[in-house]
């Protein structure tokens, strides 16, 4: 079921309006290339907010209030000509039911973000061809948000948006840029993609529903049974690390989430959690800080 049809349920009736997909923020500093004020970075900002929130990216018609909030930070280090060499953090989030609160479903730095970037071109995304490495990189992210939005509503109901995410990566394999293909390393958008496309990895997948749509989703009628939830998923990550260890969607799954978990562990209904502290220490063990500022 589609993210438009579960959040009927979950959120109050109004009017349809015809929406698009996003509400989306985007920044760009170019503080590190010396020319910060140029006037093509603020036409890149503007370009790239307008490309993402004025496309229909689905068929869905989304109200005004069911957009997905997320955000592109695009940190430009160097330029030459119309050659821009960048790093990309996209952050994506959606509402928990029954509050005001909006969760992160994803945080993610792409560090392998070059471009050609010409001010005042058209950015049009065609779903077939490779138009460009900015056109497609951004694309891929926003196939990726649907996909893992959906699935936080409805177990594995992402496919199809993770499945034109891939048709993006198979694009734009040929285009030369990294971040698209196997051998540019263990952390790229070829990688995570094909992470959440395989059998192998369901767990992410399965723990992300677990934890907002059993978990947070009903924290405002039943804090208790939320939170063991929330515990159930993170042992649905343990059961992947031991067939993955240090896998990259583990990273990207707390790089979203260590600080919630960690205030949801800390506050709230008294519930058992001796097992775990360990398990987080070994499934994530480079966010040790939080897991030390778990109170209980």
């Amino acid at each position: 079921m589609q993210r438009f049809l579960l959040l009927s349920v979950l959120l109050c009736s109004l009017s349809v309006i015809n929406a698009q997909e996003f509400n989306a923020t985007v920044s760009v500093n170019a503080d590190q290339t010396g020319n910060q004020n140029l006037q093509v970075f603020k036409t890149l900002e503007r370009a790239v907010t307008e490309f993402i929130n004025n496309t229909k990216w689905t068929e869905v018609n989304y109200r005004t209030e069911e957009r997905i909030n997320c955000s592109f930070f695009i940190n430009v280090n160097s330029f030459n000509n119309d050659n821009f060499s960048a790093t990309l953090q996209v952050q994506a989030s959606r509402p928990v039911y029954g509050s005001s609160y909006e969760t992160t479903i994803l945080n993610i730095n792409d560090k392998q973000f070059n471009f050609n970037y010409l001010e005042f071109q058209p950015l049009n995304f065609n779903i077939n061809n490779f138009e460009s490495n900015l056109i497609s990189v951004v694309a891929f992210y926003l196939y990726t948000i649907l996909g893992v939005d959906a699935d936080t509503f409805e177990l594995n109901s992402g496919t199809d948006y993770h499945e034109i995410a891939k048709n993006i990566v198979g694009s734009a394999q040929g285009s030369n840029s990294l971040g698209w293909n196997l051998q540019d390393g263990p952390q790229t958008r070829f990688r995570f993609n094909d992470d959440l496309l395989s059998g192998t990895y369901d767990g992410y997948r399965s723990a992300m529903y677990t934890f907002h749509r059993e978990g947070l989703d009903i924290m405002n009628t039943s804090a208790k049974e939320g939170k063991k939830a929330i515990i159930e998923a993170l042992n649905q990550l343990e059961s992947l690390h031991k067939v993955r260890p240090n896998s990259y969607v583990m990273r990207i799954f707390f790089d979203a989430k260590a600080d919630e978990v960690t205030r949801i562990l800390s506050g709230g209904p008294s519930v058992d959690i001796a097992q775990v502290m360990p398990l987080l220490g070994r499934i994530a063990p480079t966010y040790s800080d939080n897991w030390a500022d778990i109170k209980f």
